[in-house]
């Protein structure tokens, strides 16, 4: 059995555990260094300056690569360092599609930065085949996929949409953050680059921020390493060390929290309160068919909308187990206010556009017992409705 073969579980410790060959260490060595020695004049060594390679970032560059099936991986200091990188493979005068379901940075990203360069856009529906198919322009480059999407949890077909793509002459990006490649793997689907936003269930744990890309191909893979290494946004030798051992649990991690996580939405469906769940895992959702095959669940993020921004402030006072604030993918679980936290830069009429509504509530589930995260919430609820 070769190392090809082994399951993801494998992998994952595989990739991340590297016995130090001089000490016999089983974890990579922290190199804690900003330049290398070069062994003569005429010859240099693999590494010389540590925002161009260091040999802990390499370790943790190699399993990203590896466990997303690509060729190549790459490091940076934010996920959004990693998705600006990206979309900078780009050139002035290229235009991008992206689904209209997109995290409130990257579009910022996109309408606010990009347009500087003269890089055009358009937002659609990637569901959509037809509106899809108009979108495209000569000059369109890239398509760009987050799936499920934030914080609606829309699910794209990353296979019918690379096809698509790959007819028009244009690449596709796939923000695979949700899934994490232990659940999705867009590249075996038909993507060119993945992108995550490491911060979150690569992580793991709240406490650390990182962006992770991975290319299918070398040439691709050569472009991003150039802006890698002319901008500089790379991910320092100690967060790289932390990430390692991150992904060391992820394979637990995502069973145990997408359990939990379904359990959770199976119930929220059946709470007066709550007028729409949004969980690709649920056999209701519009979404189910094409996560189910695609991904292996429906991950651990879900949303639900319980009417009002006064009933969501409400709930958030009530709740007494899950941390409010931004970010998802931890441990712990979080709720979030979209509106306020992740598209605040979006207006009104863009965001109920986008089914982000006032009563929207994002809800990361983490591993605290689901009996208790259920009771947590039915508690909250029954406040809220006793004040109506």
């Amino acid at each position: 059995m070769t190392k090809e073969n082994f399951s993801d579980w494998t992998k994952v410790i595989k990739t991340t555990t590297k016995p130090d060959k001089e000490s016999g260490a089983i974890n990579p060595p922290i190199q804690m260094s900003s330049t290398f020695e070069q062994r003569d004049f005429d010859h240099f060594g693999k590494w010389d300056y540590a925002r161009s390679g260091n040999p802990t970032r390499d370790v943790l560059e190699d399993s990203i690569a590896s466990l997303e099936h690509g060729t190549r991986g790459f490091a940076f200091a934010t996920g959004m360092a990693a998705i600006s990188t990206a979309l900078l493979t780009l050139n002035q005068g290229d235009h991008v599609i992206l689904t209209k379901n997109v995290y409130g940075g990257t579009f910022r990203l996109v309408t606010e930065v990009l347009v500087k360069y003269g890089i055009d856009y358009t937002f659609v529906d990637l569901g959509d085949e037809a509106e899809l198919k108009a979108a495209f322009q000569d000059n369109t480059k890239v398509v760009y996929v987050e799936t499920p999407s934030n914080p609606t949890l829309q699910v794209t077909d990353i296979r019918q949409v690379s096809a698509l793509a790959h007819d028009h002459g244009a690449l596709v990006f796939a923000d695979n953050t949700f899934m994490t490649p232990v659940l999705q793997k867009p590249l075996d689907l038909g993507a060119d680059l993945v992108i995550h936003s490491a911060t979150k269930f690569l992580a793991g744990h709240s406490d650390l921020l990182a962006g992770l890309i991975v290319t299918k191909d070398e040439d691709l893979g050569n472009q991003v390493y150039f802006l890698q290494n002319a901008m500089g946004a790379t991910l320092g030798v100690s967060d790289s060390w932390l990430l390692l051992r991150g992904i060391k649990t992820v394979a637990v991690r995502m069973e145990k929290e997408s359990a939990n996580t379904l359990e959770l939405a199976t119930w929220l469906e059946s709470q007066d309160l709550v007028t729409k769940v949004n969980y690709p895992g649920l056999a209701s959702d519009a979404g189910f068919a094409v996560q189910s095959s695609q991904a292996q669940s429906g991950g651990a993020v879900l949303s639900f909308d319980i009417g009002s921004e006064d009933n969501v402030r409400q709930l958030v006072e009530h709740l007494e187990i899950p941390i409010f604030s931004v970010s998802l993918g931890a441990v712990e679980s979080i709720i979030s206010y979209p509106p306020k936290m992740s598209h605040a830069e979006m207006n009104t009429e863009e965001r109920h556009a986008r089914g982000i509504t006032d009563g929207l509530v994002r809800y990361s589930v983490g591993l605290e017992d689901i009996e208790d995260l259920k009771a947590d919430l039915s508690q909250a609820f029954d406040k809220i409705n006793n004040q109506q």
